[in-house]
């Protein structure tokens, strides 16, 4: 698994969701949402998208995967 860069949290609270809110809405356990938040989760390209769409935020700003 690459190293990534995660701005779930800045985007998720932006979009004035809690962990368990967002979880709910993209159909995995609040834990997912915390191991993506701290960098422990690779998502998979659905759940970045269905993520993105939640939060309203392009893939790209959420999820930084450097070179």
């Amino acid at each position: 698994m690459g190293e990534f860069i995660s701005n779930l949290r800045k985007y998720r609270q932006l979009a004035e969701l809690t962990q368990e809110e967002l979880a709910e809405r993209v159909g995995v356990r609040r834990e997912t949402i915390v191991r993506l938040e701290a960098e422990k989760y690779n998502p998979s390209l659905k759940l970045a998208i269905d993520i993105s769409r939640a939060v309203k935020a392009p893939i790209e700003d959420i999820f930084e995967f450097p070179d």
